[in-house]
């Protein structure tokens, strides 16, 4: 990419799209068209083919989409499959229309089975089932992989599939209900802190693996892949360790308010897949790796949290 590449990173208020931009912005790229929901609605064809028509970007970082955590991918599965293969539907194919010379398409570590062999290969995509709690977004990024490979076959277009471990940092989302565990934590401990409560019981039994990637981290990332030619069109991001969700809990507690006990309630029902290590071979063979600690960036983003919402 040039500095002066007209670049469109759709999803820019979102935590993945704003480390984005703030990383396009520190590296000199200026060039940048950022849109609002209200402003346009990926969902809408016409609108998003009209976008295309007046703006003409060069560079596409598909970030928009509907996420959650474990009970909303639960609750509103209808939402989750029909926003996110609209959304992808809309920008991969007007892209393609419009001749954008690179799109990074980005997906979720939840694509892959359930009871994948760990740590877990690009090759593992729809090798077996996929987790039940979450499988309505699983199949909505699977169908944008597949999209993108099926361009990049039939009409030589340069559709990138990005798939990240679970994703923390600034401008996460900390809804009480519907974020993803590590927020969802920062925010149990620091309320049961301010009202003095001396115990957090969480969901499942705690036994769950996960591995953790700070947004900025896969920001540098995507710029790296979109900045240099790739043999694969599907690349896994992550840190390579994981950790249980017990030991998350002891981390973000440890930060946020050491004082507290942690109970579990026990319901394996809540615990979701046992377990998700991206193998990164890939990415670690083109000389990316990340810089954030899990535990810097614990107390990173609860600065965030206090700023913006505590």
């Amino acid at each position: 990419m040039e500095k002066e590449t007209k670049i469109w990173v759709a999803g820019h208020r979102g935590m993945v799209g704003s480390a984005i931009v703030r990383k396009l912005r520190s590296e000199g790229y200026h060039n940048l068209v950022l849109r609002t929901h209200s402003e346009l609605d990926l969902t809408d064809a016409n609108a998003v083919e009209q976008f295309f028509v007046s703006e003409r970007p060069e560079m596409v970082f598909l970030a928009a989409a509907k996420v959650g955590g474990i009970k909303s991918n639960s609750l509103y599965k209808a939402d989750f499959i029909w926003e996110n293969l609209m959304i992808q539907s809309n920008v991969i194919k007007f892209s393609h229309k419009y001749g954008v010379k690179k799109l990074l398409f980005l997906g979720s570590s939840c694509i892959y089975p359930r009871n994948a062999e760990q740590p877990i290969k690009e090759e593992y995509l729809l090798s077996g089932y996929l987790e039940e709690t979450n499988d309505a977004y699983a199949i909505a990024k699977i169908a944008g992989i597949k999209m993108c490979q099926s361009f990049n076959q039939q009409w030589g277009t340069n559709f990138i599939s990005v798939m990240p471990s679970n994703l923390y940092g600034i401008g996460d989302n900390y809804h009480p209900e519907n974020s993803h565990v590590l927020p969802a934590l920062i925010r149990k401990f620091h309320e049961a802190k301010v009202t003095g409560l001396g115990e957090v019981t969480l969901w499942g039994d705690g036994s769950p693996r996960r591995e953790f990637l700070f947004a900025d981290d896969l920001a540098g990332a995507c710029l790296y892949i979109m900045g240099n030619d790739m043999e694969w069109d599907l690349i896994n991001v992550g840190s390579g360790w994981d950790l249980t969700i017990r030991e998350l809990a002891e981390l973000v507690r440890n930060v946020v308010y050491p004082e507290c006990r942690i109970l579990f309630n026990g319901e394996q029902n809540m615990n979701g897949t046992p377990r998700k290590l991206l193998d990164i071979t890939r990415i670690s063979s083109l000389g990316w790796r990340y810089f954030m600690s899990l535990s810097e960036g614990i107390s990173v983003s609860y600065k965030d949290y206090l700023d913006r919402i505590g």
